[in-house]
């Protein structure tokens, strides 16, 4: 029997939250979900997700917060974190990218599907 890969979507937008874990369902997948910093850190710890969907800009702490975090703990650092965000600032995804982030994607310029898609390319699905 193979496991289901079980994926945390760390998003404070509902709409855009709900949107994605739809379609991560819809591939199979185990979705965990959580509106901002402190209950993304304590979901995964319980978790223990194959992958992390991560926006930055979240109530609590900030994406570069819980990816910092995500990068210091031996039992979590070494599960892939895709950024999803509305922040388009190169220092912002060089940053992103140079913490440990496996890709950053601008939410404006990738459709749902899209980012399913990296997510599976992510997986090695």
């Amino acid at each position: 029997m193979v496991m289901q890969k079980k994926i945390l979507i760390i998003e404070d937008d509902d709409f855009f939250r709900g949107l994605i874990a739809k379609k991560l369902l819809f591939e199979d997948f185990d979705v965990y979900m959580a509106s901002n910093g402190e209950e993304g850190i304590s979901k995964m710890k319980e978790q223990k997700p194959s992958l992390v969907l991560l926006d930055m800009l979240l109530p609590s702490l900030d994406g570069f917060e819980i990816l910092a975090k995500i990068k210091e703990d031996r039992a979590l650092a070494a599960t892939p974190v895709i950024i999803a965000s509305n922040l388009d600032e190169k220092e912002d995804i060089n940053r992103a990218l140079k913490m440990g982030a496996a890709d950053y994607l601008i939410k404006s310029q990738y459709t749902p599907e899209m980012i399913v898609e990296k997510v599976k390319k992510a997986l090695g699905k």
